[in-house]
């Protein structure tokens, strides 16, 4: 499923277009948005993965892995630096951070023993996949049912000093109403995981309403690592890009997100409806 070793650039792009792709296979399927037969079944160590593939009898399916394709374009030219999946009006929002890295990183895994730091090892790289892997179908679990109406899209986001400006990814257009994401609800944030390479970093975070959190507090969820839930939104990041949160309509800005000296512009496609996995 991946890379046995990571120690090219290639080999560690590989690494996070596969698991970008597993992860948002893991968010339409436990969420229940297309048919069985839109999925393949692969194994990492114990772990069963269901993987979006192109099911002709599923028009819904066979976008989703188009706008997959799209974001490879985007990681190959290292010009993209979130990848965002919108369900129901931001009923659930799932958040892909990426850094293109020229320097040999550190390991950046957050745990409930607090963050450990290591070298490269494709071992290490291996077990923070699996776990951010685990965490995801962890929280799928926990989260309530979805409305039978409901609708999909997604977002990029890029980064402006390497970005032409004309560049669209295949699948996207560029955003024609590019203000804040407004977030109904309670935002309940939860960190997922974070794999890092010599090469890249890939973050992910799930943003929910807190009633829709069943085990909110529960033991499950926070003894799963990487996991920490904050009841004020967006949380902050802890790197020199900082977040900044609006408290009082609880929204994010592009900006806030990345910060306004690499923000220039988002893409998007058309919205999709769904109408769920019976």
């Amino acid at each position: 499923l991946f890379p046995e070793s990571i120690t090219t650039e290639q080999q560690s792009l590989v690494l996070v277009k596969r698991l970008l792709a597993v992860s948002v296979s893991c968010i339409t399927y436990m969420r229940g948005l297309f048919p069985e037969s839109s999925y393949g079944t692969r194994y990492l160590d114990d772990l069963c993965l269901k993987i979006l593939r192109e099911d002709k009898s599923c028009l819904g399916s066979l976008q989703i892995v188009k706008w997959i394709q799209g974001c490879f374009d985007a990681l190959e030219k290292q010009y993209v630096s979130d990848f965002f999946t919108f369900i129901t009006k931001f009923t659930e929002l799932y958040q892909f951070k990426f850094k293109y890295k020229k320097k040999v990183p550190q390991m950046d895994i957050s745990s409930s023993h607090g963050e450990f730091v290591t070298g490269l090892c494709s071992k290490d790289v291996k077990q923070a996949s699996r776990l951010l892997l685990r965490t995801l179908y962890l929280l799928m679990q926990d989260l309530g049912p979805l409305p039978n109406d409901i609708t999909l899209t997604m977002k990029l986001l890029y980064f402006n000093d390497v970005t032409p400006k004309d560049y669209q990814p295949p699948g996207f257009k560029e955003d024609a109403n590019p203000g804040d994401l407004l977030f109904g609800g309670d935002p309940v944030n939860l960190k997922v995981g974070s794999v890092s390479t010599d090469f890249h970093l890939m973050k992910v975070r799930l943003t929910t309403d807190k009633k829709r959190m069943r085990k909110a507090d529960s033991n499950l969820i926070q003894k799963n690592g990487p996991t920490e839930i904050s009841h004020q939104g967006l949380d902050c990041e802890e790197e020199e890009e900082s977040t900044k949160i609006n408290l009082l309509n609880l929204a994010f800005s592009q900006e806030e997100v990345i910060g306004p000296e690499k923000k220039r512009k988002v893409s998007e496609p058309e919205k999709l409806p769904l109408n769920g996995r019976k």
